[in-house]
């Protein structure tokens, strides 16, 4: 099926055309809805124009939430060619293997990686674009708003197919120590959308009133609720610094309704002295992922904010709400012991728990969760292999270990994949034990996800060094650093004389986990 997606947006433009749709708040930037749709407008025409993007071509995103927010999916969708985010905190290193696997012809970057980021910009041969204002002794980068001078602002009238066009491209974490990318056409998104608007608790929530904060990456799942507010009149408003107290002063002063954050950033801002100077009463709902709420923090939580909270179970190869356990739901979720669920398979999904054979097993038997919906994307881009593995006749194999209760909640009780999430990022042992191994001292290493009381789980290195070596944990930990970034470096090293290996001489991850999470109900964050 084809569509049009300007000529859609055009009817939601029309519909609330002096209605604020995006704020960008660091820029002080603000687009009513008419505005936003003729500026997308714009830069779709210049992508194909200017920059001759064409279809199968990709133009890729390094870009903080204020800036990505213009070439999102409302732009994307408009245009022949995908667009492909990446997360704007990653490390250089990781940023220049995503280019080399991508290829693409144009590379839309921050101003403030400009000048370190010179080398492997120039060495991709692609078109760079800095979204702010380039030197003007800079010869290998143009301005994002020269750019746009004297580009028409009418509708591009691109018709794409919803099912078979990819539009967008998202890095996933690898558990063969390279992201894997995830490929999205516009139907994919809005299953997004249609099943945020399924649930009542959400629809009522998402409406013409509705002012929704972002400070998580837009690039990643943040993103996915920008469609779903753009249709139903509400406006969208993001945060590039993963600053609460900025929080606090944006959610006072743009009256914010909505926010999505993950249960460490709840935690930190009932504990900010701060946040009691701010007037946060317009908020309404509060979504959180990636990790369940403790029942003190709850309890703490609805005291302070109200029963406003709403955990959503997602991953980035299901691209649209998969569990949730409501307000309503929270009432009650400490007595009936539902707190530690994901919630209720969202209307539309569906979700199966089974064996390693592949078989459906039985409610309160514990199984890989299998999901498959709109939102489930076909497979990875240029990974035939990654895709065979995790696909099946339409089904994400999630790698989530888990089961149903007799009323249908889900409840992930540990991984099958080495992933640890820590404070919502996804980071994959593999990656971290391939940067450490590299140490010219370091013999093996085991990666590991432990509990922690902020993060949900902190990533923890066994190292074991080669002979006579020496070697700080310090210094493993900022080569993790700087190879991979801050958020995937380990907490922690612990220097050991041996790691548990299999019988062809395979480090038990496993067994090295176990440890840690002795009396633990439930075994991942």
């Amino acid at each position: 099926m084809k569509m049009n997606f300007s000529r859609v947006m055009a009817q939601v433009a029309q519909r609330y055309a002096s209605q604020e749709a995006l704020v960008n708040v660091e820029r002080n930037r603000r687009y009513r809805f008419d505005q936003l749709h003729r500026l997308t407008n714009r830069i779709a025409n210049a992508l194909r124009t200017r920059l001759h993007l064409q279809r199968g071509d990709t133009a890729m995103c390094i870009l903080e939430n204020d800036n990505l927010s213009l070439l999102h999916a409302w732009t994307a969708f408009k245009g022949e060619a995908a667009i492909a985010h990446t997360n704007f905190r990653d490390s250089l290193e990781e940023h220049r293997w995503q280019v080399e696997f991508i290829a693409p012809k144009v590379i839309f970057i921050e101003l403030t990686l400009l000048q370190r980021y010179r080398e492997m910009l120039c060495a991709s041969g692609a078109v760079v674009v800095c979204m702010d204002e380039p030197p003007a002794d800079c010869g290998f980068a143009q301005s994002f708003w020269t750019l746009l001078e004297g580009v028409s602002d009418e509708e591009p009238d691109v018709e794409s197919d919803v099912y078979q066009d990819t539009l967008i491209y998202r890095f996933t974490g690898g558990t063969t120590g390279k992201s894997k990318c995830a490929r999205y056409t516009i139907d994919n998104w809005l299953a997004a959308r249609d099943s945020m608007y399924a649930d009542s608790e959400q629809s009522q929530a998402l409406n013409e009133h509705t002012r929704y904060l972002h400070i998580a990456p837009i690039s990643h799942g943040s993103g996915l609720s920008l469609l779903p507010t753009l249709f139903r009149g509400g406006c969208t408003v993001t945060q590039n610094a993963a600053d609460l107290k900025a929080w606090c002063s944006n959610v006072e002063a743009e009256r914010i309704t909505t926010a999505l954050m993950v249960p460490t950033l709840v935690g930190w801002l009932l504990e900010l002295p701060e946040a009691t100077q701010y007037d946060l009463s317009s908020l309404q709902t509060l979504y959180y992922g990636a990790a369940p709420m403790s029942p003190s923090k709850l309890k703490q939580s609805r005291e302070r904010f109200g029963n406003i909270f709403f955990q959503l179970y997602g991953a980035t190869e299901c691209a649209q709400a998969v569990c949730t356990l409501t307000k309503a739901d929270h009432l009650c979720a400490v007595e009936t012991g539902r707190l530690a669920s994901a919630g209720r398979p969202a209307t539309g999904i569906e979700l199966k728990i089974v064996d390693e054979a592949g078989n459906r097993v039985a409610n309160g038997v514990t199984g890989e969760i299998w999901l498959r919906g709109r939102g489930t994307i076909s497979g990875y881009h240029n990974n035939p292999q990654g895709t065979a593995a995790e696909f099946s006749e339409g089904f994400w194999k999630s790698g989530d270990l888990g089961y149903v209760d007799e009323a249908g909640y889900v409840f992930i009780v540990d991984r099958k994949k080495d992933v640890i999430i820590t404070g919502g990022f996804n980071v994959y042992a593999v990656e971290v034990e391939s940067t450490l191994n590299s140490h010219p001292a370091v013999s093996m290493s085991a990666v590991v996800g432990i509990p922690h009381d902020k993060w949900g789980e902190a990533v923890h290195a066994e190292v074991v060094l080669k002979p006579g070596m020496i070697v700080a944990e310090e210094e493993l930990i900022a080569l993790v650093k700087e190879r991979l970034g801050r958020f995937k470096a380990p907490k922690s090293v612990k220097l050991v004389e041996a790691l548990p290996l299999s019988a062809v001489g395979k480090v038990l991850r496993r067994q090295v986990r176990e440890g840690y999470w002795v009396d633990q109900s439930r075994r991942v964050s």
